[in-house]
C-alpha cells in the first residue's frame, strides 16, 4: 500500500483535475451541438462525458462518486454546455480541441491514479484506474453520439494515458514526492499526446496471422 492523502499535492492538481473535466465536457457538448441537439443534450453529455470516467473509477475503488460530493463539478459541466450553446461553432476548433484535450487527459489520469492509490489501490490497478479515469468519459460519449469509439481509434490516445498514470504509479513507488511524480508523470502523458497531434504518431494495427 501507498498511504498519502490527495491533499498532499497541494492545490494545483485538484484544479488541473477540473480542468480535465471542463475539457472533456466541452467536447460532450459539441458532439451533441454539431448534430443539432437540443441544450438539455448538450447538457447531459457535457456532463456524462466530463464525469463518466471519474465515476467508475469511485465506484471501483470504493470511494464515494466524486461529482455528487462536490459543489464544482456538476456546475462546471453544465455552464460549459451553456457556453458551448451560445458561442459560434466556428470557435470551438479541432486542433485547439486537441491541445487543450491533450493537457486534460494527462491531468485526469494523474489524478485517477493518484486518488486510487491514496484509496489503498495496489500499484497496477491503480495505473489502470488512471486510464479509465481519463478514457471512459470519452468512450461514453462516442457510444451515444454513434461515432467510433476511441478504444477503435490507432493514434496515441490512450497510450498517453496510460503513461502518465503508469509513470505517476512508478515515481511514487520509487519514493518521489506525490506531486514531483504528479507534474513529471503528467509532463510526459502531455508529451507523448501532443507527439500523436502534430506527428499523427499512432500503434500498428493488427494485420492478422500469415
Amino acid at each position: 500500500m501507498l498511504p498519502y492523502a490527495p491533499w498532499q499535492f497541494g492545490s494545483i492538481l485538484p484544479w488541473l483535475d477540473l480542468f480535465g473535466i471542463a475539457v472533456f465536457a466541452t467536447t460532450g457538448a459539441l458532439a451533441a451541438t454539431r448534430r443539432g441537439q437540443t441544450l438539455v443534450t448538450a447538457a447531459f453529455f457535457a456532463l456524462i462525458t466530463g464525469v463518466g470516467g471519474g465515476s467508475v473509477r469511485d465506484l471501483l475503488i470504493g470511494a464515494p462518486v466524486f461529482w455528487v460530493h462536490d459543489p464544482l463539478v456538476a456546475a462546471t459541466c453544465l455552464a460549459v454546455a451553456g457556453l458551448v450553446w451560445i458561442t459560434p461553432e466556428a470557435w470551438w476548433k479541432d486542433k485547439a480541441l486537441d491541445w487543450l484535450d491533450a493537457v486534460g487527459l494527462a491531468a485526469y489520469a494523474v489524478f485517477g491514479a493518484a486518488k486510487s492509490l491514496a484509496f489503498g489501490i495496489p500499484p497496477v490497478p491503480a495505473a489502470l484506474m488512471g486510464v479509465m479515469t481519463a478514457c471512459v468519459g470519452g468512450i461514453i460519449r462516442d457510444v451515444l453520439a454513434g461515432e467510433p469509439s476511441i478504444l477503435m481509434r490507432p493514434e496515441l490516445y490512450v497510450t498517453a494515458a496510460a503513461l502518465a498514470a503508469g509513470l505517476h504509479v512508478v515515481l511514487v513507488s520509487l519514493g518521489l514526492p506525490p506531486l514531483i511524480a504528479a507534474v513529471a508523470a503528467a509532463g510526459a502523458g502531455f508529451s507523448l499526446r501532443a507527439a500523436a497531434i502534430h506527428w499523427r504518431l499512432g500503434l500498428p494495427s493488427y494485420r492478422g496471422r500469415r
